[in-house]
C-alpha cells in the first residue's frame, strides 16, 4: 500500500477503475496514515472520518455502475482549514476561531465533491493566513508546520499543512490558498508541485477572506498534470463570488510543445539564489533549456512591488478582521507581531491604499508588455531554502518598527528568514497564474523549486511546460524519509 501514498492521480484513478482497490480501501488507508503521522508534522486541523467513509462508499457505487464523474472519482484529498465544510470545525488556524463551525460548504468543496473526490481532512494553516504578518512559523493553532524532508525546518506558510501533508504522502492532493506566496512557498519548501490560478478562475465562496482583490485557491499535488486535473474540477463561474471571472479550465493532454514556448528568464533572481541552492538551480535551468524553447532575459518593472502588496493586503485584511482587532480575542493570536500588524492595518490611509492600487495598474500594464515578447517567465520559487523553525521570518523587525522591505531582506545570503522573490508579490498583484515545480535539492538536502508564471487564464501553457519538464526529470517523484515509506533519492 505504501506506493499508493505517493502515486499520481492518474495512477490512483487507473487502480480504482481496474478494481485493484476500492475507494473505501484507499480512503481508510489515507485516514489511518493521517491519524498516525499528521501530528508529527502539525499538518492536520481535523480528520473527517465518518464523512469521508460515506463519500468513499458513494464513489465505489458510482464506479461499479460505470458512472465516472471524472479522473478524481474516489480519490481522497485534504483542504486548507480556511475552506468551510458544513458541520466541521473551520478554525482559520487561529485560537479565536477554534470552535467555529459553519453551516455551508465552500464552493471549492462543492465542486470537488461533484467531481467525485473524497474529502478526508482539514489541513493546518498559519493563523488567519498570515494576516498582519508574523515572526515565527509557530503562528498556528496546530503549531509550526514541519517539513517532511527535515522536521527542524518549516513547511512554508500559510498553506503549511497542505504542503507537508502532500509531501509526506498523507493525502494524494490538497487545496491551498495564496494571497502572496502561500501556494508557491510551501510547494517549493516541501518538494511538491503547486498551481496558483489566475485571480477569479476558482470561486472563493466559503473561503476565509484575507485580501478580496488578491486571494486565490489552488491545487497542491505531486505533479503538474495532477494540478491540472484538480484545477479542471475546481474552476468555474460562481455568482456568489464577486471576483469570479466566469471562466473554466480544461486540461489538454496534447498541449503546446515546449519547443514553441517563449521563455522569459528572470536573470536577477537566479543570480541572487542562496549558495546552497545554486547548483540545483543551474541544473534546473539547463534541463528547462533542453526543451528547446526560445529564451530571453527579462526584468520586472522598477516599482515598489513589495510595499504595494503589503499595503493592499494589510488594508484589506485588517478591514476584514476589524471586529476581531477591536475586541478582546485579538490577544489570543499566537504571534505578537501579527497582533501589532493587524492593528496597524486599520491605520492605513485611503490615500496610501489608493496609491498602491494605482501603481498596481501600472504593474499590470508592464506585465502585458512583457508578455508581448514571452509566453512565460521563470525564476526560483524562493531565493532561500526552508527556514528553520526557530528562526524569525523578519529578523530585523522590532515592536513599533515596520517590517523590513523585501529589498533589504533578500540581499542577505543567510539560509532563512525571508528569501522571497519579487515575482511572487508582483504576480499576485497582477492576478497572474504560477506553477512551482520541484527541481532539486540544496547541499543540505532541502527541496528547491522553480517558478513559472504566465498570462491570465493561460494555465494550460504552464501545465504543458511543467509536464514536459517532469517527463525528463524525476524530482517530483522523490520521497522524504517518512516512516513506512521507501526513500527514493
Amino acid at each position: 500500500m505504501d506506493d499508493l501514498f505517493f502515486a499520481t492521480l492518474s495512477e490512483l484513478g487507473a487502480g480504482l477503475r481496474r478494481r485493484r482497490f476500492s475507494s473505501l480501501e484507499l480512503t481508510r488507508a489515507v485516514l489511518d496514515r493521517l491519524e498516525s503521522l499528521g501530528g508529527r508534522y502539525n499538518a492536520v486541523a481535523s480528520i473527517l472520518r465518518p464523512q469521508a467513509l460515506r463519500e468513499a462508499r458513494a464513489a465505489d457505487r458510482r464506479l461499479r455502475a460505470g458512472d465516472r464523474r471524472g479522473p478524481l472519482t474516489g480519490i481522497p484529498y485534504g483542504a486548507k482549514d480556511l475552506l468551510a465544510v458544513r458541520g466541521a470545525p473551520t478554525t482559520w488556524g487561529a485560537k479565536p476561531f477554534a470552535r467555529q463551525v459553519l453551516p455551508y460548504d465552500a464552493a471549492a468543496i462543492e465542486m470537488l465533491r461533484d467531481a467525485g473526490a473524497v474529502l478526508v481532512a482539514k489541513l493546518a494553516m498559519v493563523e488567519l493566513a498570515g494576516g498582519g504578518g508574523y515572526r515565527f512559523p509557530a503562528a498556528s493553532l496546530q503549531g509550526p508546520g514541519k517539513n517532511p524532508w527535515n522536521p527542524r525546518h518549516w513547511a512554508g506558510g500559510s498553506s503549511s499543512g497542505t504542503g507537508s501533508a502532500v509531501a509526506a504522502g498523507l493525502v494524494p492532493f490538497g487545496i491551498g490558498s495564496e494571497t502572496s506566496g502561500s501556494i508557491i512557498t510551501p510547494a517549493a519548501y516541501c518538494g511538491i508541485t503547486g498551481l496558483r490560478p489566475t485571480y477569479g478562475l476558482v470561486s472563493r465562496y466559503g473561503a476565509m477572506a484575507l485580501s478580496w482583490t488578491m486571494d486565490k485557491l489552488g491545487p497542491m499535488c505531486r505533479s503538474a498534470e495532477d494540478c491540472a486535473l484538480v484545477l479542471e474540477a475546481m474552476a468555474g463561474a460562481d455568482a456568489r463570488d464577486p471576483g469570479s471571472a466566469g471562466r473554466t479550465y480544461r486540461f489538454r493532454r496534447q498541449g503546446t510543445p515546449p519547443s514553441q514556448v517563449r521563455v522569459g528568464y528572470l536573470a536577477e533572481d537566479f543570480r541572487r539564489v542562496h549558495p546552497s541552492a545554486r547548483h540545483a538551480m543551474q541544473e534546473a535551468v539547463a534541463a528547462m533549456r533542453s526543451l528547446r524553447g526560445s529564451w530571453k532575459r527579462v526584468a520586472l518593472p522598477r516599482l515598489p512591488i513589495a510595499e504595494m502588496a503589503r499595503t493592499i493586503i494589510a488594508a484589506e485584511g485588517s478591514t476584514t478582521f476589524e471586529g476581531l482587532i477591536r475586541g478582546r480575542r485579538l490577544r489570543q493570536l499566537a504571534d505578537r507581531r501579527q497582533q501589532i500588524g493587524l492593528r496597524a492595518g486599520l491605520e492605513i490611509t485611503a490615500v496610501s491604499y489608493l496609491n498602491a492600487m494605482r501603481l498596481r495598474r501600472l504593474l499590470q500594464e508592464a506585465f502585458a508588455g512583457l508578455f508581448s515578447d514571452v509566453d512565460v517567465i521563470i525564476a526560483p520559487s524562493r531565493l532561500v531554502p526552508a527556514t528553520r523553525l526557530d528562526e524569525p521570518l523578519d529578523p530585523l523587525w522590532r515592536p513599533g518598527r515596520p517590517a523590513p522591505s523585501a529589498s533589504r531582506t533578500n540581499r542577505s545570503s543567510r539560509p532563512g528568514g525571508g528569501g522571497g522573490v519579487a515575482l511572487i508579490p508582483a504576480g499576485n498583484l497582477a492576478g497572474l497564474p504560477a506553477l512551482s515545480i520541484p527541481c532539486g535539492f540544496t547541499t543540505t538536502a532541502l527541496p528547491v523549486g522553480l517558478q513559472v508564471v504566465g498570462r491570465p487564464f493561460e494555465e494550460g501553457t504552464l501545465v504543458d511546460l511543467g509536464r514536459a519538464y517532469q517527463r525528463i526529470t524525476d524530482w517530483h517523484r522523490r520521497r522524504p524519509p517518512i516512516p513506512g515509506a521507501t526513500r527514493a533519492t
